[in-house]
């Protein structure tokens, strides 16, 4: 078993979660023609509850496991890297009975004092049990990422994905045949399926920790191990030095959300009428989240390999390379997500039509999506922070970036009701973004675009008016043709505009450079070469 650099492990970990993220879309297309605005109401709550105590559960022990475990590799104490695994393992196991208990225990309390929604207590016991087996899982993803190893971690992530999907729609749908009216425990069936997603990964996980070990044993280690006996007690006080502060800025984007899930019903109350509000939070839950997780996908699997490579130049005090390698990860991280984000952004009525039964909520779609351009950014350079020992900065301006985003969600809302809710958002990640890269430009050789800024903002200007421009043009013209077949086309039609234009822009404004260009993977360096070529005679010309 090779190591993966942070280009191969970045492509691995993005393969993934783009499969991930498309089946999980695939699942959420069959589910909003299952379930009511209600239905889509219990099951969110559900989800979003699942996902926020998932990462409550492994208390970012994930991310410190991989820290630690890469910067002990790094100095050769390989048997400290070891007892750290099986603390963390320990760990993982018992948080799992906890929660999953104490989740299945609390439920009616949660759903009907908490959420006001006391149909959704079934939803939310019949996620419980997934959550007994997942941190476990993230103990070991955190470990494989450590040893720089990222496809066991990418191929668990599709399988869990594949079996949650198809047993969520089947057993929905097994339900809504019975009986199309009970929508809550058509809900809670489609909860049920994480359940299946959660044994598929954690049996693709013991493979690979089984093939690790194998290869450990052939290939012993040849520096001397200097490493010395940790107790439990020295272990788990390293771990949670290090993971508290990591849950913190972990935890903030899924917080958010599922704040905004509270908010839109609880602010906006008595300004709105109800139907409205129902739509809204129906909206937000199935659609935006969803298309907005999208653009994410690169910045997750960045954030994830990152932090054993910059933790090893650190452990080794090469200044220098953790420069260059946080800096080329924000840099990946911005000149890929931009293009998403506007796709997905400006053309969000045709994109959310596509998807889902209408293009009903395009607007709040499209506004959280643009949004995620800065959620991308604090994920990574969050994730650079943690890499060289600074977790505690990154977790202020997560905390001081939430409060404010409290702040004027109770302002805004009450005027412009979700809206003002989702602006509130992203000001909080505009603001966590700011103070990060204030800290990392304190602590490190880190330099973004320099001089390149104008360039950069020009050529995703220019994209964003000719993606709107294209979309209105394919609407009016496939006007009559069925709903689904005109938001296909101009899907199909802003994608090749964005395929084309977008690295033209990036190259002939001089975004992107040739000696930049040289250190780029094989494949973007093939789809970058034609521009490149234009370009030189361009300017020979």
């Amino acid at each position: 078993m090779k190591k993966d650099t942070l280009l191969k492990s970045t492509l691995i970990l993005a393969a993934a979660a783009l499969v991930a993220r498309a089946l999980g879309i695939f699942q959420r297309v069959p589910l909003d023609y299952l379930l009511n605005d209600l239905g889509n109401i219990y099951y969110n709550v559900a989800n979003n509850i699942y996902l926020l105590l998932l990462i409550v559960a492994t208390a970012g022990i994930p991310s410190a496991v991989s820290k630690m475990v890469s910067g002990r590799y790094a100095v050769g104490r390989v048997m400290e890297a070891q007892q750290v695994y099986r603390a963390a393992m320990l760990f993982g196991a018992a948080a799992g009975v906890i929660i999953t208990i104490g989740l299945w225990v609390v439920a009616p309390f949660v759903a009907d004092t908490i959420l006001k929604e006391p149909e959704a207590a079934s939803a939310i016991r019949a996620i419980a049990p997934s959550l007994l087996l997942f941190p476990m899982i993230a103990m070991m993803r955190g470990y494989f990422q450590g040893r720089q190893f990222m496809t066991a971690g990418g191929i668990s992530q599709i399988v869990e994905q594949i079996l949650r999907v198809f047993a969520a729609v089947i057993i929905a749908y097994a339900l809504y045949s019975i009986d199309k009216t009970d929508q809550q425990g058509i809900a809670s069936g489609a909860s049920l399926g994480s359940v299946f997603g959660s044994i598929g990964a954690f049996a693709v996980m013991l493979y690979y920790a089984r093939k690790l070990k194998v290869s450990d044993r052939l290939e012993p280690q040849i520096q001397k191990d200097t490493s010395k006996r940790l107790r439990l007690r020295t272990i788990y006080r390293e771990l949670f030095n290090l993971s508290i502060p990591i849950v913190m800025t972990a935890i903030t984007v899924q917080l958010l959300y599922t704040m905004d899930n509270f908010m839109i019903k609880s602010l906006t109350v008595g300004h709105y009428d109800a139907e409205t509000i129902n739509h809204w939070t129906a909206v937000y839950g199935m659609n935006a989240q969803s298309i907005a997780g999208i653009p994410i996908i690169l910045a997750v699997a960045l954030s994830q390999s990152i932090i054993p490579l910059i933790s090893s130049a650190h452990a080794v005090g090469d200044s220098a390379r953790v420069g260059h390698q946080a800096s080329l990860a924000v840099r990946i991280a911005l000149f890929s997500g931009m293009p998403v984000v506007l796709l997905l952004g400006i053309g969000a009525y045709s994109v959310n039509g596509l998807l889902f039964e209408n293009a009903t909520g395009s607007a709040v779609v499209a506004m959280l999506t643009l949004g995620t351009l800065f959620q991308i950014g604090m994920m990574v350079t969050n994730s650079i922070l943690l890499g060289i020992g600074e977790p505690k900065k990154a977790t202020m301006h997560a905390i001081t970036g939430v409060l404010l985003k409290i702040v004027l969600s109770f302002a805004l809302a009450p005027v412009f009701g979700v809206y003002g809710i989702i602006a509130g958002t992203t000001l909080c990640f505009i603001w966590a973004l700011s103070f990060n890269i204030l800290s990392l430009r304190k602590r490190s050789k880190f330099k973004l675009l320099g001089g390149r800024w104008i360039g950069f903002l020009s050529a995703s200007g220019i994209v964003a008016a000719a993606i709107a421009f294209v979309e209105w043009a394919i609407l009016a013209i496939g006007e009559g043709l069925p709903d689904k077949l005109a938001f296909f086309l101009s899907c199909a039609v802003m994608g090749g505009v964005l395929a084309v234009l977008y690295p033209a822009l990036l190259v002939y404004m001089r975004v992107v450079t040739a000696e930049e260009v040289a250190t780029y993977p094989r494949p973007v360096r093939r789809l970058l070469a034609p521009f490149m070529k234009l370009r030189s005679k361009s300017t020979a010309g």
